[in-house]
């Protein structure tokens, strides 16, 4: 864990990833041989090791989000979790594992794969702003792109808006040995680059970090493990190049129902709920506005009332499991 503890340490938040980006490339430069590293105009960081006519690939965004990070920020490691904390402050402070667990995973591929390519974008949590100007033709030769830069440790994502990926990959990968499950999920590197016409199948992967965007954030290794040894699985079974389009982006690659607020505050609510739900079950009776003043700025379609709302139908959940599941079994569903 020496190395993902030397990625939390370094602070990238998004618009000054300069330390980030420079620690990867000296790392590479250092551990890997057979490694070309270039940045592009935007600050992308581009890497190919190998020669091969066709190319496992993985990405991550070197940003965070979190404000605060003291001088004397340490990761500190038990032997389930990984958090960040001040002893100066004598507080907890966020890791940043969102994505810097994605780096590491993408990291401990390049130097355990011969033929392999990655990529790490600049400026992902404020829009995805290295994925939206990287050169598509990085990816032309590649078998399928994976990203680590999900919550939690169980969730496939194979829709964002559009369809990721196609049924015979899902069904090479094998998923549900890793005990993963396929879901829908929100923008991210891998669903911008489907919208701007990538062309082979795509994933977001569940990489262990819970409470992301906030100081409380905190790593499960055995789930960050668990997504390197899936990872490593795809791109040892999964040795031809997997074509998709997905043709619901509409015209020229873009999904119109993007620029629909319905589908985004769809989108952004069901999100929030499995945020506020993961951080109750840890800490329960944290109130609704602690919540929106933490996050409303991460998903602006949504209201206070919303929060709300969210907090009172988990809080109605947990408090009457029996009573919903037998209008459930009345409803049909």
């Amino acid at each position: 864990m020496q190395l993902l503890k030397q990625l939390y340490e370094i602070y990238s938040p998004s618009k000054r990833e300069k330390r980030m980006r420079k620690f990867i490339r000296w790392w590479i430069l250092n551990n890997i041989q057979g490694a070309t590293v270039t940045t592009d105009s935007t600050g992308n960081l581009l890497v190919v090791k190998g020669s091969a006519t066709e190319y496992p690939c993985v990405v991550a965004h070197m940003d965070q989000v979190q404000d605060t990070h003291s001088k004397d920020f340490r990761a500190v490691e038990t032997k389930d979790y990984i958090l960040g904390f001040s002893l100066k402050n004598k507080q907890q402070e966020g890791l940043g594992a969102d994505d810097k667990n994605g780096i590491w995973v993408a990291l401990k591929c390049l130097q355990r794969y011969d033929n392999i390519k990655c990529a790490f974008f600049m400026g992902e949590e404020i829009g995805c702003v290295g994925s939206s100007a990287v050169d598509l033709s990085f990816f032309y030769d590649c078998r399928f792109v994976i990203q680590c830069d999900r919550r939690n440790g169980n969730d496939l994502i194979t829709s964002v808006m559009g369809e990721l990926c196609s049924d015979e990959f899902l069904a090479d990968i094998g998923y549900e040995k890793f005990g993963y499950k396929e879901t829908h999920g929100l923008l991210t590197d891998v669903s911008t680059l489907k919208e701007r016409g990538l062309s082979v199948c795509a994933l977001n992967i569940s990489c262990g970090y819970y409470q992301p965007h906030t100081d409380q954030e905190f790593t499960i290794k055995s789930e960050l493990q668990n997504c390197l040894a899936f990872v490593c699985h795809i791109i040892e079974k999964c040795q031809k190049k997997y074509p998709h389009i997905d043709n619901s982006y509409g015209c020229f690659g873009l999904d119109w129902r993007r620029y629909d607020k319905r589908y985004q505050k769809e989108d952004e609510y069901w999100e929030m709920y499995e945020i506020i739900s993961d951080y109750l079950d840890y800490q329960p009776g944290i109130p609704a506005d602690l919540f929106w003043e933490t996050y409303k700025d991460t998903y602006p379609s949504l209201t206070k009332e919303d929060y709300y709302a969210i907090v009172n139908e988990i809080s109605m959940a947990g408090c009457d499991t029996d009573t919903l599941e037998r209008e459930e079994v009345r409803n049909g569903m």
